[in-house]
């Protein structure tokens, strides 16, 4: 590489990461990581980060896809220059996996990026610098216009991001031309890798790299800065609606649950600042986004719902997650949701008995409810023994894990009532959806219902003396 002498075109390079540097100075000592690619932009990024930052704060971060016969002499590639660079690389392979009718691209760029995040967290970096430059906004805002995205869509790539979902994001050549980049390069004698699949215009990014933007170029010789411009107007524009919702969503939240929102105050808005507020809501739990019609046919099966007066049977379910209405309130559930039968009428379909013979286990897993009975001893000098059974309870039958069949009761303090579970479900506040719990038996006697406990019929806690076990239904997403 040549001497650090530098022409006023390249200095526009090394002026753009100083400025990006001066923002993350007040962490001095941690780490800067750079997504390292090994083409021309990343090459030209962690080059100049190097020069700025030095050699021992930087770590560079390779990804490697496996969708090119190179891309294991992609990867050695770019361990040589960092190493010539003197500063720590770091390289993980993964498998990208295509889901519904997500593109390649888009699969790639899932992957690459939890992948980074990872890496980050295990390097302590507290920031990842990517080398997204003027010509990828125009790419991408071009992208989003002819896709028909809302705002979000067209603020395209921030020159910083953090939503404390990941690593915060730098893109510090963001306002810099890939010719001013390539200019660099030269002039640092630097050398990169040509990915094959960039002049493949098949993919709609390189279609309009290759065959529209140099038209573009002929007729409209500013369109990058306007589209910038675009870009950073739509940002604006976003952020009002963020604040907006953020207002809304601390009227519509649920007193008793900060992840629920309010059915009654979802529906007082009208649709546009509804949809505005449950789009903020899904990004704020971090649930994958959603088109604007998905979100449209979202909030139009949850009118529909609300005006039947049916919301307990509302289910929609969206990229791993459910949600349900209970009441006032709106909940996403994760996993897969059973469909909304009527539990309490024993019309849901039997899952199958589970057996054990108990001899001290400390946890009993049930598959087929997805969770495990948790049996933890009580001291000796607990006083609390109402929630417990003793072991020789637990020993003098086999205990059976049942699925509900309609008109169980039990009784949950010693001198009450008989109850059903429905009506004990409701006093509680349990959805409907959240009662498809395995019962504890005990021979032909209901021991233990989650979310309700010890059933204080079937004996008399604290008389049988020895030692007791306190129990407990954990589901799997819980215990892991």
């Amino acid at each position: 590489m040549t001497a650090d002498t530098e022409t006023p075109a390249s200095r526009l390079v090394t002026d753009a990461v100083r400025a990006a540097l001066a923002d993350v100075s007040a962490s001095a000592n941690s780490p800067i990581a750079v997504a390292f690619s090994g083409g021309l932009d990343s090459t030209t990024l962690l080059d100049a980060a190097v020069r700025c930052a030095g050699q021992a704060r930087v770590v560079a971060l390779h990804i490697h896809h496996g969708l090119s016969p190179n891309a294991d002499a992609w990867a050695a590639h770019c361990h040589a220059f960092a190493r010539a660079l003197g500063v720590r690389f770091a390289s993980r392979q993964v498998d990208v996996v295509r889901e519904g009718g997500e593109s390649l691209e888009a699969a790639a760029r899932d992957a690459r990026y939890r992948a980074l995040d990872a890496l980050c967290e295990e390097h302590g970096a507290t920031t990842l610098w990517l080398a997204h430059h003027a010509d990828d906004q125009a790419e991408t805002v071009l992208l989003q216009l002819l896709r028909g995205a809302g705002v979000a869509g067209l603020a395209a790539m921030a020159p910083q991001r953090a939503d404390g979902l990941s690593v915060p994001r730098v893109r510090p050549l963001l306002n810099l031309l890939r010719a001013q980049l390539e200019h660099y390069a030269h002039q640092r004698d630097l050398r990169w890798i040509d990915d094959e699949s960039n002049a493949d215009t098949r993919y709609a990014r390189n279609a309009l790299r290759h065959d529209v933007l140099p038209a573009l170029a002929v007729h409209f010789p500013g369109f990058r800065d306007a589209l910038a411009r675009t870009a950073s107007h739509a940002a604006s524009a976003q952020r009002l609606l963020d604040d907006l919702a953020r207002i809304d969503l601390q009227s519509a939240a649920c007193a008793d649950d900060e992840n629920a929102l309010s059915l009654s105050a979802l529906l007082a808005l009208d649709d546009e600042r509804a949809i505005n507020l449950l789009r903020y809501w899904m990004r704020a739990l971090g649930l994958q986004a959603a088109s604007a019609a998905r979100i449209g046919e979202i909030l139009r099966q949850v009118r529909d719902a609300a005006a039947s007066r049916n919301g307990h049977a509302l289910r929609i379910d969206h990229a791993g997650h459910c949600l349900r209405v209970y009441r006032d309130a709106m909940f996403w559930e994760m996993g897969d949701s059973a469909d909304p039968a009527d539990l309490d009428n024993g019309a849901a379909s039997p899952r199958a008995a589970s057996k054990l013979d108990w001899d001290g286990e400390s946890v009993w897993r049930v598959p087929q409810w997805r969770g495990s009975f948790v049996f933890a001893p009580v001291a000796e000098d607990d006083a609390d023994v109402a929630g417990s059974v003793s072991e020789a309870m637990l020993r003098f039958e086999p205990l059976t894990a049942r699925s509900r069949a309609g008109g169980e009761r039990v009784r949950v303090t010693a001198d009450g009532p008989n109850r059903t579970l429905k009506n004990l479900f409701q006093e509680q506040g349990v959805p409907g959806w959240k009662r498809d719990v395995p019962l504890l038996f005990s021979g032909d006697t209901l021991l233990f219902v989650p979310l309700i406990g010890i059933n204080r019929a079937c004996g008399q806690p604290g008389t049988e003396g020895g030692r007791r076990r306190r129990i407990a239904w954990q589901p799997d997403l819980v215990i892991a």
